[in-house]
């Protein structure tokens, strides 16, 4: 009998490592498709926000629009990008009136970049293009089911 026993929990052990194998796999598998999507869908949104932005770009737009002003090197360090990158990705971002330098308060030998009013312009439009589409995609599902996916989506975030 206690053979018996041990058996079953040797075998509910067993289920449940495959079970947890197949449902990881799965997870990666949709994590793969959301990244391909959003790298896909990124292309898009910035072709809307300017015909020249390119989806990196685009990142870097959203990262100072949440930030607020910043120095190039605190964009080379939350993105984890070199200087010369972050450099080169501003530059272009200021030729195409999308950014623009302004005086740094606490140093006024320093400059910071912002959004210009076009981007904020562009960007502010965009988002609410893209949040109304959500919205609707979204129509569909139940409050508790948002609020789930918020929180799992907020742990996944705070692990990565």
């Amino acid at each position: 009998m206690i053979e018996q026993d041990e058996a079953r929990a040797t075998d509910g052990v067993r289920e449940e490592g495959v079970d947890r194998r197949a449902a990881a796999e799965t997870v990666e598998r949709e994590l793969v498709m959301m990244f391909r999507r959003a790298r896909n869908l990124s292309t898009t949104v910035a072709a809307h926000v300017h015909p020249d932005l390119d989806p990196a770009s685009y990142s870097l737009l959203l990262m100072i629009d949440d930030a607020g002003p910043l120095r190039g090197m605190d964009v080379a360090g939350r993105t984890g990008l070199d200087k010369s990158t972050v450099s080169r990705q501003i530059a272009t971002l200021v030729e195409l009136d999308l950014l623009e330098r302004v005086p740094d308060p606490d140093d006024g030998r320093a400059r910071r970049i912002q959004l210009s009013d076009l981007g904020r312009e562009r960007l502010a439009q965009v988002r609410a293009e893209r949040r109304k589409h959500l919205h609707g995609q979204f129509a569909s599902w139940t409050t508790q089911d948002l609020k789930d996916l918020a929180r799992l989506l907020a742990k996944l975030n705070a692990m990565m």
